[in-house]
């Protein structure tokens, strides 16, 4: 999915990404199941996209978030909201993705 949103970072050294900046951001959620639910899903897009395009898009995610905005710290905020979700990547611009992994191991792969 792909969110529209506006960070700057706070940094040991001095960057550019200091300043408050957007990015269209593109978000890739994996979940796995052992079963499928009732439904034959591992767990419905639409809540996955309610709960963080819904939330996120066209925000300041300084605001939105508790915590310094990375694109490592936004993946592994994606993966704590949804409890299927395993895995996230956020690419934040052209060749700069970041990809979290949790701990939890789950099984039957699906991607948002």
């Amino acid at each position: 999915m792909e969110i529209a949103g506006s960070h700057r970072l706070t940094l040991s050294y001095k960057s550019q990404c200091q300043q408050l900046h957007g990015h269209n951001w593109v978000v890739t959620v994996f979940c796995k199941a052992k079963k499928l639910n009732a439904d034959g899903m591992v767990c419905d897009f639409k809540r996955i996209k309610d709960k963080i395009h819904g939330y996120l898009d066209h925000g300041n995610f300084n605001k939105l978030l508790p915590f310094n905005p990375t694109a490592e710290n936004i993946a592994r905020w994606i993966v704590e909201q949804i409890p299927e979700c395993y895995k996230a990547t956020v690419q934040e611009s052209e060749g700069n993705v970041a990809i979290y992994v949790s701990d939890t191991s789950k099984d039957e792969e699906g991607a948002l």
